[in-house]
């Protein structure tokens, strides 16, 4: 991911591997990371069992919000592709209980229409 797109917040897939090391000590017995997208310090998993949101605050990042979705809970979602000046794609997804939607914004080197596929393929289940 450049520098400009991790100023500009643009989402960008890493590897699940390396993010199951990390995520060990908050996953469930069985639990797997399947895919995985950052977002200059914060990121979001998807697992076999639940989406996981990772908020990392303050200057250092020392402090990490670790938002759990399980899939049955997400109630639609959206994406919506890049067009000619504004290049980038957004993902919003909508929780039940909740009118407003969580929204990710991806660069054009990351296929939305691949997020949005896993993000059915758990969800559709």
């Amino acid at each position: 991911m450049g520098l400009f797109d991790a100023v500009m917040g643009n989402a960008s897939k890493i590897d699940a591997v390396q993010i199951q090391q990390e995520f060990a000590k908050v996953l469930a017995p069985g639990e797997v990371v399947e895919h995985a997208y950052q977002l200059i310090r914060d990121y979001f998993v998807f697992t076999n069992k639940r989406l996981v949101l990772v908020d990392k605050q303050g200057l250092t990042g020392s402090k990490v919000e670790y938002h759990s979705l399980p899939y049955r809970s997400i109630t639609h979602f959206s994406i919506e592709t890049g067009g000619t000046l504004d290049l980038d794609a957004e993902l919003k997804i909508w929780i039940s209980g909740s009118a407003t939607p969580f929204q990710k914004q991806f660069n054009k080197r990351l296929s939305i229409y691949e997020v949005q596929s896993v993000l059915a393929s758990y969800v559709l289940k």
